[in-house]
């Protein structure tokens, strides 16, 4: 009778259901980018595997941050990434019409991306101190509400609607988890329904509004604001079942679909790869959701709960805004693919989300032969 092969205890600790299916993603997306930069791993694929390996160490280190530092540090992480947005507004670089960057070196790098796994850390670590007794008052609303408006006011001051909203839906999704009273959440969407139109008309900006009116409306101005939208939907579309083959995509290669290595990377992928590289890509998302989904729901303790929950969260707002991006179902607002778009805040910001969950699933481990 053959023995079964057992892995060391250190190794069989680490979450392989999760990073063997990631290590695939990162590498199909390295090709995509390979093939993005006309046949050649330079500038892109070479800087996002290096982005990728440099981060993966960074998870690993966090995987292995007990409980007690990781609730030690909320505050001061909290605080740090603030001031990185205050200095974004005295010192940032623009780009693109926006002031989102800081730069020091040869390093740049995007505050608002690290708010949002911040901001989770922070509220989780709020409402695990506050008494349950307290959910349902006040103390469990305006304290985390005040928590939220900070960074987002500060963001939207870039401007940056995109990752202000994902920040908002990352908090509001840790609220929901943390047990508040669903009278709120209703009240809240009747209020942003109100607010919406006045916000359209006297909130936004006109490059802001125009990409309300593409998204409803693509068509009505294809070579102006729906010219992104409209040649994605064409990537897509002409990839068919198989798409038309490694390297061979002409909307690409030729310059017609813009940020074809970044926000509409997926359409880059269709086009070459068709319906069954979509539907990899899809899967793979599917099964590292799951496994947030799962450590989540095995954590002992009201802060891990809500950490997992929210920075599961937070990876799953990057994929679906983004994809519904790239096929017309939401305006463009410049939020990447994680792990297959090409840039170094992102990856970053969603290996810190990686690390996290790997941290919540450690500390799983550890307390279940304590419950036995």
């Amino acid at each position: 009778m053959k023995r079964a092969v057992t892995l060391p205890a250190r190794l069989a600790e680490i979450p392989w259901v999760m990073l063997l299916p990631l290590f695939a993603l990162v590498a199909f997306g390295a090709a995509v980018l390979h093939s993005a930069a006309g046949g050649s791993m330079s500038p892109y694929a070479n800087s996002h595997l290096l982005r990728f390996g440099v981060f993966a160490v960074m998870a690993f280190v966090m995987w292995r941050v007990p409980r007690e530092w990781a609730l030690w540090i909320a505050y001061p992480a909290y605080v740090a990434v603030l001031l990185l947005l205050i200095g974004v507004e005295i010192l940032g670089q623009v780009g693109g019409g926006s002031q989102r960057w800081l730069e020091v070196g040869p390093i740049r790098i995007q505050p608002s991306e690290l708010m949002k796994p911040t901001v989770v850390l922070v509220l989780a670590s709020y409402f695990h101190t506050l008494p349950v007794a307290m959910i349902g008052t006040w103390r469990a609303l305006i304290p985390p509400a005040g928590l939220m408006a900070l960074p987002m006011l500060l963001v939207l001051l870039q401007p940056d609607l995109g990752t202000t909203l994902a920040i908002a839906l990352c908090g509001a999704v840790v609220l929901f988890l943390a047990g508040l009273p669903a009278r709120w959440f209703i009240g809240g969407g009747v209020a942003a329904m109100v607010i919406a139109p006045l916000a359209y008309f006297f909130g936004l900006q006109d490059y802001q509004r125009r990409r309300v009116t593409t998204f409803l409306d693509p068509e009505s101005d294809p070579l102006g604001a729906g010219y992104h939208i409209t040649q994605s939907k064409i990537a897509i579309g002409s990839g068919g079942i198989t798409g038309k083959g490694f390297g061979e995509g002409s909307q690409s290669h030729l310059d017609y679909l813009p940020e074809p290595h970044t926000d509409f990377v997926f359409a880059t992928m269709a086009e070459e790869w068709g319906l069954l590289g979509g539907i990899f890509v899809l899967l793979v998302f599917g099964i590292i959701l799951r496994w947030g989904l799962n450590v989540a729901r095995a954590a002992p303790d009201r802060f891990s709960r809500l950490l997992a929950g929210g920075l599961t969260a937070t990876t799953f707002f990057y994929v679906a805004v983004n994809l519904m991006m790239v096929m017309g179902l939401a305006p463009v607002v410049g939020i990447p693919l994680p792990f297959m778009s090409h840039g170094g805040s992102s990856m970053m910001t969603n290996m810190i989300c990686m690390g996290g969950l790997m941290m919540v699933d450690r500390w799983n481990r550890q307390s279940a032969p304590l419950s036995r």
